[in-house]
């Protein structure tokens, strides 16, 4: 899952072939058995397990393959011990890019990282080395087709949105503070709003467009790499014409 056009990779999840949705199971599947051991096998009071059941239904994930992956997660004695562990770098012509991992094996992950980072042309930094170029917010978006514009703002802000944004052609865009997306989620989808994603997110404060076509090539190859990882859950950049790329 890549960004910070969010919604491009949704649009293409929502074409993804059976190999590339059996990835997002396999990803998603990771997120719940971490949160099933942080917090127990209860959404209603493990947020975090709540936030990934509805990321599960987001992504189109069948109710009984999340019954599975949460019974599995459950009733795992001795399973794979999974660490949260974040990577920096940047890729071609400096585009900064943030990869969020959930691995058991940090060696194997980490030289991973840094070979895909190499073979784009870029290099994996130290801890902060990015990151301070972008802010942690909590991102929802909504179709445009599945809502007005003006009442869909106004029950935003009133469940406490920080920022409601329509620039694009298909998605409404809602920022909040990144522990309130869930619960502003919530708020929404009780008013009859369907999200197509809700989760928190790094939020670039620039931007760096790429030029060169090689580049560019060589940028979404990097992407695709890191998304066809199974450590790896989330990648974010600063790549600002990634949907001119046509490759």
């Amino acid at each position: 899952m890549s960004g910070h056009s969010k919604w491009s990779t949704i649009k293409r999840k929502k074409g993804a072939n059976d190999a590339a949705r059996a990835k997002i199971f396999t990803k998603i599947g990771r997120e719940l058995a971490v949160a099933v051991k942080n917090g127990g096998p209860d959404p209603s009071v493990n947020t975090k397990l709540k936030d990934v059941i509805a990321k599960a239904k987001q992504n189109n994930v069948p109710n009984d393959n999340i019954d599975r992956m949460l019974k599995k997660a459950a009733g795992e004695t001795g399973g794979a011990d999974y660490e949260e562990i974040i990577y920096e770098g940047y890729g071609p012509n400096g585009v900064a890019v943030i990869v969020e991992t959930l691995t058991d094996n940090r060696n194997r992950t980490a030289g991973e990282v840094r070979h895909y980072f190499d073979k784009a042309g870029g290099n994996m930094g130290t801890s902060g080395s990015v990151t301070f170029m972008f802010s942690r917010e909590g991102v929802i978006l909504v179709e445009k087709e599945d809502a007005d514009e003006e009442m869909l703002m106004m029950d935003a802000i009133e469940a406490g949105a920080a920022d409601f944004i329509a620039d694009d052609e298909d998605v409404f865009e809602i920022r909040t503070q990144a522990n309130d997306v869930g619960a502003i989620r919530d708020e929404l989808e009780a008013k009859g709003y369907k999200t197509i994603s809700s989760e928190p997110a790094y939020i670039p404060a620039t931007y760096t467009r790429l030029e060169n076509q090689d580049d560019m090539m060589k940028m979404s190859r990097m992407i695709d790499m890191f998304e066809e990882n199974d450590d790896v859950q989330n990648i974010w950049h600063n790549w600002e014409n990634e949907d001119e790329y046509e490759g």
